[in-house]
């Protein structure tokens, strides 16, 4: 399916809840809320809100390290269902997926780097 016809508003918010959607499912917990940049070869996707109950309690107790190892293992497994949901969003293919969390504020950033478009 083509989404090259699509307005860059509902494809933004698309791309927003295809990676809330696949946290929702594999870490039990999707973030609160979810905004994507889009920049011509560019999709930034921050979540808000995102740390479970138990990550929560790791970090409270100085565990920062490991909830960031974790979701880092994590990310690495799920990098191809992540490029593979932007690509259906984009209708582009993901070239690199990058991913950061942050513990003040409680966020992350899915970052994705599409092939270039023969259009630019």
């Amino acid at each position: 399916m083509s989404t090259l016809g699509i307005d860059p508003g509902r494809r933004a918010s698309a791309a927003a809840n295809a990676i809330t959607r696949l946290h929702r499912e594999h870490y039990g917990r999707g973030a609160v809320s979810a905004h994507t940049v889009i920049q011509r070869d560019y999709v930034i996707v921050f979540l808000e809100d995102i740390y479970t109950p138990v990550e929560r309690t790791l970090i409270e107790a100085g565990q920062q390290g490991r909830v960031r190892d974790t979701r880092q293992a994590f990310q690495d497994a799920m990098a191809v269902p992540f490029s593979e949901a932007i690509e259906e969003v984009m209708g582009r293919k993901v070239i690199a997926f990058m991913s950061q969390v942050c513990f003040d504020p409680d966020m992350a950033a899915e970052i994705f780097v599409l092939e270039r478009n023969g259009a630019d």
